[in-house]
């Protein structure tokens, strides 16, 4: 089964650098997990972009950092879409003291915990993912 991990701008000139290692890190998180990665988009766009998508389909008003929509069609691999919004990204890694490309790291990775099923709506499931975060960039 060959994947098809792609990263797409929206919105946005964001060119991401180092595709092919990020890449081959979130296939190594996806077999980690016992899964098989199928067909993963990440579409990087802007603030307003993802508050529209934001609106539209989960009724949320608000800006935030990453949106996933899973596309899965059987349990043993992983597909869907990420969109992350490259301004939040900014924000964040500087609001929090992180590199620009640590934080965005962060944010690829929660996208694929969210496509693996991977939920932080309560304080013990997001207790949970930020610690599968961390886990997961610690081999970045």
């Amino acid at each position: 089964m060959n994947s098809k991990i792609q990263f797409f701008s929206e919105d946005t000139s964001f060119n991401l650098k180092g595709k092919l290692r990020l890449r081959k890190w979130i296939q190594d998180v996806i077999a980690s997990e016992k899964k098989k990665p199928w067909y993963i988009n990440f579409i990087f766009c802007s603030d307003a972009y993802l508050l529209d998508l934001n609106k539209t389909y989960l009724k949320h008003f608000t800006y935030t950092d990453v949106i996933t929509f899973p596309y899965q069609e059987n349990e043993e691999t992983v597909s869907g879409d990420i969109f992350i919004s490259i301004e939040r990204i900014t924000e964040n890694a500087f609001t929090f003291g992180e590199s620009f490309d640590r934080d965005l790291a962060r944010v690829m990775v929660h996208g694929v915990l969210h496509l693996l099923g991977y939920e932080d709506k309560s304080g013990d499931k997001k207790k949970e993912m930020t610690a599968r975060e961390d886990h997961y960039l610690a081999f970045l």
